[in-house]
């Protein structure tokens, strides 16, 4: 089989100009990317020294769809970038240490960041669809490469930035950073690929947020979740190992502060004041859906063992081997009105699958840290 050179590739559509237009859509969609990823990672912390807002009690909701629609856009656009600079990989490397030296530090740029771009883009799709055909931790290796993927993107652009400046700057028909042997018309113009491009992160981008419009969720392929009724589950109690635990008669919610302790069964939950908070729950996964949730108010528990105001709280679930069993909730959020100890969602009995006999909601938090099966409140120093 005959390896292709860089003189095999001769359409003009794998431009400079175009690939500069392609790279800066690619390059918005990154950076909201990182910037709505740190957020997220951010709010999972137990550590928060500055804690986010509770309100809007939609942030969360739209920054975590921004992330994922973002990474669905990028997709295509990646994919339309490497077709056109695809023949500089079949570039002689210059014989002078002077001259092959930055061409080196470029193509290590480019293959780190395509290599890291195709790894995020890829494990953030199945991230989506909640398939994890891998044994490392998705969270800390998604947040990891994320700064070696803006590393590596920030060193391509120094390189590249005089003819990037020149050719967004320039017509998308100028051939002045053109390859010599670049003479041949495609089937479409520069600009039908350009269209192409961006209908096509359009179009993966409407897929996934179709989840989230009235009347489309059959068409969201990419958020499949989003399209059943009511509130989505992630996990089921099965899954988590709590179905007997929770379902015992002997089942009591623990709150703790200090020397201080009260152990309440569910009896007693339904027995105290109810309060109703008309909130979104969003996942990491990018799905969101809004519930009327029905149950004690946090603030009220804490009142029972005599917690001050602004303490953090830990929340422990009777669930033991998941990341997110054993929370830390920030004292605004603790102290929030609305956040309730859920024993009602839409008018029914908490399910068991959505955390019966009683689970978090809170404002503005992430789904993975509304805890189910709530088993233990204890106030912190």
């Amino acid at each position: 089989m005959r390896i292709p050179s860089e003189d095999s590739f001769t359409s003009r559509l794998r431009s400079a100009a175009v690939a500069a237009r392609v790279g800066l859509w690619l390059g918005i969609c990154f950076v909201i990317a990182l910037a709505t990823g740190l957020i997220s990672h951010y709010a999972q912390g137990d550590q928060q020294p500055v804690p986010l807002p509770t309100s809007p009690s939609w942030l969360y909701q739209v920054t975590q769809g921004l992330h994922v629609v973002a990474g669905t856009a990028a997709i295509p656009l990646l994919l339309v970038k490497l077709w056109v600079v695809f023949p500089k990989l079949f570039q002689p490397v210059p014989r002078r240490v002077r001259e092959a030296l930055p061409t080196a530090l470029e193509r290590g740029s480019i293959a780190i960041l395509v290599s890291t771009s195709l790894v995020q883009l890829t494990t953030g799709l199945l991230n989506v669809a909640q398939w994890y055909p891998w044994g490392f931790s998705f969270r800390a290796t998604h947040y990891a490469l994320a700064f070696v993927a803006v590393g590596a993107l920030l060193v391509h652009i120094a390189v590249k930035l005089p003819i990037i400046r020149d050719a967004l700057t320039g017509d998308v028909d100028d051939t002045a950073h053109d390859r010599p042997n670049a003479r041949r018309a495609g089937p479409v113009s520069r600009r039908g690929v350009l269209v192409l491009a961006g209908t096509s992160a359009l179009a993966a981008a409407f897929l996934y947020t179709a989840g989230t419009v009235p009347g489309a969720g059959r068409i969201a392929a990419l958020s499949p979740r989003s399209r059943k009724h009511g509130i989505p589950i992630n996990r089921t109690a099965h899954s988590a190992g709590v179905v007997a635990e929770a379902s015992s008669s002997s089942y009591r919610l623990e709150l703790v502060h200090g020397a201080t302790s009260r152990a309440l069964s569910r009896q007693d939950l339904v027995a105290m004041q109810q309060r109703i908070s008309t909130l979104p729950i969003a996942c990491v996964e990018g799905w969101s859906a809004t519930g009327e949730w029905r149950g004690v108010r946090l603030r009220d528990l804490l009142d029972l063992v005599g917690a001050p105001p602004g303490r953090d709280v830990r929340i422990r679930s009777i669930q033991t081997f998941s990341a997110s069993s054993d929370t830390v909730l920030p004292a605004n959020f603790a102290d929030d009105d609305r956040t309730l100890m859920a024993l009602e969602l839409d008018g029914e009995t908490l399910s068991m699958d959505h955390g019966y006999p009683v689970r978090l909601i809170a404002p503005d938090r992430p789904g993975v840290m509304q805890t189910k099966w709530v088993s233990r409140i204890e106030v912190l120093a």
